[in-house]
């Protein structure tokens, strides 16, 4: 508790500074080479380093979290980085929960350096991502000094083992590989039935379970693993039969929400035309639209009810659990349409983007875009893999440089009017009212969403909006949503058992 509060109490000394007083100080620089052999090439990415004041867990793997308690993380960009090169991470280089290593409280820390540059799954665990060991420092800015890191580690491919229940899917997409220029691939978790190997005449619906943000296909592992609430559920005497496909949250510019976007491309398209009929011929589904359901949460719920909007004749129905903001002049807390800044709110004050049950703020937008700011390329939540960066590549248009252009500015959070114009095509609630004399009589009673009132990204406000037009909607949308008071995010309020039935 001690050591929370020295950090905290420095922290506040940093912010109350306005990092004045650092310019005359000796510099600290980290100087970050790469072992031989460890790529055929060499590549541009974001280097990051992260001090710690443990050594385990490696330091790497808090890259991304929130909060003022957890270790120091700063990025910049390498350029054509290889064996043989050296990259420098030195006061130029942005951070948090400071922005500076100038602003460092000194101390002894345990570093670690990781080379993001994977273009297809741009997250730091990522397999061909390189990593150092983790090395004992003692840092002080008012001494300054340069410390070495040689990233000598790669993150293996990922093999994945099948069990009797449980199976892989890898298959290149035709239609993603055209848009990217280069090989893509779509994976997936597909998980069988009770006695699926005894009864080969046998076809089966489908249900396709979409993850919170980031999921991975390879969560069918966790899903089925012994003793868990869902393999019980699923391999009941009276459980219905079907069998589950996990789609993967991993992409270019982080999850790609399964929808086809101006970044990532035609997802929704290879997710209907390559990827379900390919699953539905190999593991023998029924393989019609009155046989496919989704279901999912947060992000996942998000994506349920988009495939359904969007694709209303491929499937029969979405299950939402507190899905991501249906409603953009509701999203978390910032209305894309009229607010001039994500980061500061009309009032003038800093905006939150998480609270606790008790309503207190756990961080604010500006700080959880500042840890996306870090991890991206440019300096830029939109490159960064995150959440943030995630909804932006796949709302948001592409630029002429080739990437995703920001709704709102990284650094300053102000909001781009222009650019809002594009993220309405996302924007299910707007996608329903001006699309439902078509929509209407093909989603009747297909659209099903569980939120609680108090979930933790404000996301039951645009529920709310959402079920004000589903109340008016003619022909009626006879849609189910259900909230649960005094609870948080990613609340369900049905069982899994309940959910099979």
């Amino acid at each position: 508790m001690k050591v929370v509060w020295r950090k905290a109490a420095w922290l506040a000394l940093i912010f109350a500074l306005n990092g004045r007083g650092f310019s005359d100080s000796p510099s600290l620089r980290f100087e970050v080479t790469m072992a031989p052999g460890l790529v055929e090439a060499p590549q541009t990415g974001r280097l990051l380093l992260v001090l710690s004041s443990r050594p385990e867990p490696e330091p790497r793997f808090a890259i991304g979290r929130t909060g003022l308690g957890g270790p120091f993380v700063f990025g910049r960009d390498a350029q054509e980085f290889g064996a043989g090169r050296t990259v420098v991470v030195d006061d130029a280089a942005i951070g948090v929960p400071i922005e500076r290593l100038a602003q460092l409280p000194p101390g002894e820390y345990f570093a670690q350096a990781v080379f993001m540059w994977n273009p297809d799954i741009r997250r730091p665990d990522a397999p061909g991502n390189l990593y150092s060991a983790v090395q004992r420092v003692r840092l002080d800015p008012a001494r300054g000094g340069t410390f070495r890191l040689e990233l000598t580690r790669k993150i293996p491919e990922e093999s994945p083992e099948e069990t009797e229940h449980v199976k892989f899917v890898k298959i290149p997409s035709r239609l993603l590989s055209a848009f990217h220029g280069r090989p893509m691939y779509m994976r997936a978790g597909v998980i069988l039935p009770r006695d699926y190997a005894r009864e080969p005449a046998r076809r089966y619906p489908l249900r396709i379970h979409i993850g919170g943000y980031g999921a991975r296909y390879t969560n069918v592992l966790r899903m089925m693993a012994e003793g868990s609430e869902f393999r019980r559920a699923w391999l009941a005497d009276d459980a219905p039969r079907m069998l589950l496909l996990h789609l993967d949250g991993a992409g270019p510019y982080g999850d790609p929400y399964a929808v086809n976007s101006a970044n990532n491309g035609p997802y929704g398209d290879a997710l209907v035309q390559e990827l379900i009929p390919y699953v539905e011929r190999t593991f023998r589904a029924i393989g019609a639209p009155e046989a496919r359901v989704l279901d999912g949460g947060s992000t996942g719920g998000w994506v349920a009810l988009a495939l359904q909007i969007f694709y209303p004749d491929f499937f029969n129905g979405a299950w939402a659990y507190c899905p991501d903001s249906v409603d953009f002049r509701a999203f978390q807390l910032i209305n894309i349409y009229e607010d001039e800044n994500a980061y500061v709110n009309r009032y003038g004050f800093e905006r939150p983007s998480a609270r606790d049950l008790q309503g207190d703020v756990r961080f604010t937008m500006r700080h959880e875009c500042q840890v996306e700011n870090v991890m991206g390329l440019g300096d830029s939540y939109t490159m960064s893999g995150g959440q943030w960066g995630a909804w932006n590549a796949v709302y948001g248009p592409r630029g002429a440089d080739g990437r995703p252009v920001p709704l709102w500015d990284p650094k300053t959070g102000r909001i781009n009017r222009e650019v809002a114009e594009h993220w309405k095509a996302y924007d299910l609630r707007l996608v329903l009212e001006r699309n439902w004399p078509t929509l209407g009589p093909k989603l009747r009673g297909k659209l099903r969403i569980w939120i609680g009132e108090a979930d933790d990204y404000f996301l039951n406000n645009a529920v709310y909006r959402l079920e004000d037009f589903l109340k008016r909607a003619d022909p009626p949308a006879d849609a189910r949503i259900v909230y649960g008071p005094r609870q948080g995010h990613c609340w369900r309020g049905v069982s899994e058992r309940e959910v099979m039935r």
